[in-house]
């Protein structure tokens, strides 16, 4: 492995081992983020960890690192438990690159994927289970996994998970692992039923908090659109004329997400689909596609708010305002990740003033309105704020906002 010197610290000095360091370094993991700065040598120690961290932070590095170290001084298994399919798929994949060369073994236990694949793996005792909650809740009911030896529990978007309707099964979870295990839980927003959880089933966790839950991702450059509803898809082809990069749009819908696509589609841009009702392997293609290049336009549902790991992607859409005011801040964070810049555009129709106020409110920021060229000018209805421009003595979110027609190279 390369000296470290002082003045390069990387991750030495947090109680990781040398070995694991030499991976680290080798896998050109070269300095921790600051989630993984405060709650690896927390965790490494065996404590319970509550970790609050924007999207794009590195939690799920902050998790591995510990549980793989803990599992090599210790008999017995780690568990992670994520809500959806892609952050289970992307999480494993961080777990068999950084435990390769150590022999790990990890078990993949997802919907949409095949039970006979997930029951070979679980014969051949991995150390790891990465899952989520409804596959391992089958495999429990059908005796064929035994949570009897977790020594390491880790919750990761627990919040996503209790709003996704997860909770019975958290709680099962939770039930079903020995007590002395230690339970790292991570999240970019802490709502009170975390805590409960917290209180109920972690033992004096430590809790690590990088940014106030709800802070947005600080390199992302923020603007709204407030457009009538049947000029929504109009401005969407503008902006995708405007900017030249990956581009993320998220519907609230399904049966929405498809029509965009099929709309994308005809207009002749390259676009793809991701959401609940697509099969594993029409997600994943999708994800993978988006990924290599192959689909400039990845249209999802907040499905893919959370967790979804793609480099480069230039601007995020919210064609539909979120339901939640906290999913704004984690489809946003897709973009502008590892300190790169990104940019988020959000469309409103005038009639969507406690959705905006609610997203305000939240990220304690305001969101700057911009206005387009060939549309009618419109605004939130009952509130007064300019159609373009900043509101006076208020915090603009991002680094301001561009309009398009401007072109971007």
């Amino acid at each position: 492995m390369k000296n470290i010197t002082p003045l390069e610290p990387g991750f030495y000095g947090m109680g990781i081992a040398p070995r694991m360091l030499d991976i680290l370094w080798n896998l050109k993991f070269k300095a921790p983020t600051p989630i993984q700065q405060k709650a690896i040598p927390i965790a490494v120690e065996g404590k319970d960890v509550i970790g609050i961290a924007q999207t794009g932070t590195g939690k799920t590095l902050a998790f591995c690192i510990p549980m793989i170290q803990r599992l090599s001084q210790t008999k017995g298994r780690g568990l992670v438990v994520l809500p959806t399919r892609e952050l289970a798929i992307q999480a494993e994949e961080v777990f068999k690159a950084v435990g390769k060369s150590i022999g790990l073994r990890t078990a993949l236990l997802i919907g949409g994927a095949s039970m006979n694949n997930q029951l070979k793996d679980l014969k051949k005792n991995p150390h790891v289970l990465i899952v989520t909650p409804g596959r391992l809740i089958d495999h429990l009911q059908q005796r064929k996994v035994d949570l009897r030896d977790i020594k390491v529990l880790v919750l990761d978007e627990a919040d996503r998970m209790l709003d996704m309707g997860f909770a019975p099964q958290i709680n099962q979870i939770l039930k079903t692992v020995p007590s002395d295990r230690q339970t790292l839980l991570f999240s970019a927003t802490m709502p009170p039923d975390i805590m409960k959880i917290a209180s109920k089933y972690m033992e004096l966790p430590i809790s690590i908090e990088i940014a106030p839950s709800g802070t947005t991702a600080e390199r992302v450059s923020q603007e709204l659109f407030v457009v009538n509803r049947e000029d929504k898809l109009k401005l969407l082809q503008r902006i995708l004329e405007d900017f030249r990069g990956s581009v993320l749009v998220f519907s609230r819908t399904k049966h929405g997400a498809s029509k965009i696509t099929r709309t994308l589609k005809k207009i002749g841009h390259t676009a793809a689909e991701i959401h609940s009702d697509r099969s594993l392997s029409q997600r994943r293609e999708a994800l993978d596609g988006f990924k290599s290049g192959k689909y400039r336009v990845l249209v999802a549902t907040d499905i893919a708010a959370r967790g979804l790991d793609v480099k480069g992607i230039e601007l995020v859409v919210n064609y539909d305002l979120p339901e939640h005011a906290e999913d704004y801040v984690h489809r946003i964070g897709r973009t502008g990740r590892a300190g790169e810049e990104g940019r988020a555009i959000s469309i409103a129709s005038p009639d969507q003033k406690k959705e905006v106020d609610a997203i305000e409110r939240f990220t304690r920021s305001y969101l700057p309105v911009s206005t387009v060229p060939d549309l009618p000018v419109t605004q939130i209805a009952g509130q007064d704020r300019p159609s373009s421009g900043r509101r006076p003595g208020r915090r603009a979110a991002g680094r301001g906002a561009a309009r398009p027609g401007r072109r971007r190279r």
